[in-house]
């Protein structure tokens, strides 16, 4: 199991930057007065809300420096991205995690954060979290169970969850570490520095915008890689506003995850909270849980000092 960043208490920093995608300041003011409500400090970073005449939040260098800043910063108890997009793949190679690796923080977020979960794991066996980003703070007037889960998780409350059953689960039992994320992002990471193992973990996926088609070359990516012949289980997301081609590819999201795993025994649940939608739970990465996919409800339960 990873190494768990400390909790954080009342008083402490969380810092707020966008790595990737442009974020106004304005789309992170709710987040910010909730943090704050919550008994935190924040510290806003030059990416948010910077200046910038394209899709990123500032030049590759500006991005790798403003992230670098708050990963070295031993103030800053933990790091809550603005939100994903694209651009976190441009500049891993460049970020030292030297200073983190000493003295470890919370990295909270999903999408194109998923390489960074990936990358921290892979190499450093380190926990982080995915998780709503800032944007979510944005979704409702009064921050929901989803946004809430952030807080729960940062001051240490032991993850327990349910949600619904569906047609498609395969039914058991298990225990493992709990890596996965944003399948676009996974199967990118195959074969490069932020390549991980699923071997006794279970895998978890979720993703947004996707035809079908590449949905299903992407798992075939991953099967192909090994990374779908070892895990404990499997548990499935939301896929969400899937796009077909002009002639239709013949399933959707979820009939081709169940065929690509067919030939497979281990337990997988489809329909878990976590994904692109505001049902978004915050998890724990590299941590221990134990997955029930029952014939009422799926439940996954962190496992505590054992």
């Amino acid at each position: 199991m990873a190494l768990v960043p400390p909790y954080l208490s009342a008083g402490d920093t969380i810092g707020i930057v966008c790595p990737a995608g442009y974020m106004s300041a304005e789309n992170t003011a709710r987040c910010t007065a909730t943090l704050i409500e919550w008994g935190f400090k924040v510290r806003t970073g030059s990416t948010v809300g910077g200046y910038s005449d394209n899709y990123f939040s500032g030049t590759d260098k500006e991005r790798l420096d403003d992230l670098q800043s708050m990963l070295d910063d031993e103030e800053v108890k933990a790091i809550l991205f603005g939100r994903g997009g694209y651009g976190i793949g441009r500049i891993i190679e460049e970020i030292s995690f030297k200073r983190f690796r000493k003295s470890p923080k919370w990295i909270l977020g999903y999408s194109d954060i998923t390489l960074l979960h990936a990358h921290i794991y892979a190499n450093y066996d380190i926990a982080t979290a995915h998780s709503p980003m800032a944007g979510a703070f944005n979704e409702t007037a009064d921050p929901n169970k989803y946004t809430h889960s952030i807080y729960e998780l940062l001051k240490g409350k032991p993850i327990s969850y349910t949600c619904e059953t569906h047609p498609f689960n395969r039914k058991a039992e298990v225990r493992g570490i709990l890596v996965g994320g944003n399948l676009t992002l996974l199967a990118h990471a195959v074969g490069g520095s932020s390549d991980f193992k699923t071997k006794g973990c279970l895998l978890f996926l979720e993703d947004i915008g996707e035809y079908l088609y590449n949905i299903d070359r992407m798992l075939y990516q991953l099967k192909r890689a090994g990374k779908l012949h070892k895990p404990e289980g499997i548990i499935i997301g939301s896929f969400t506003d899937c796009k077909d081609t002009e002639r239709p590819f013949g399933k959707n999201a979820y009939e081709i995850i169940r065929d690509v795993l067919d030939e497979f025994d281990y337990p997988v649940c489809y329909g878990f909270p976590v994904g692109h939608e505001t049902e978004n739970l915050a998890l724990k990465c590299g941590v221990e849980y134990r997955l029930k996919v029952g014939n009422s409800k799926v439940s996954l339960i962190e496992v505590e000092g054992e």
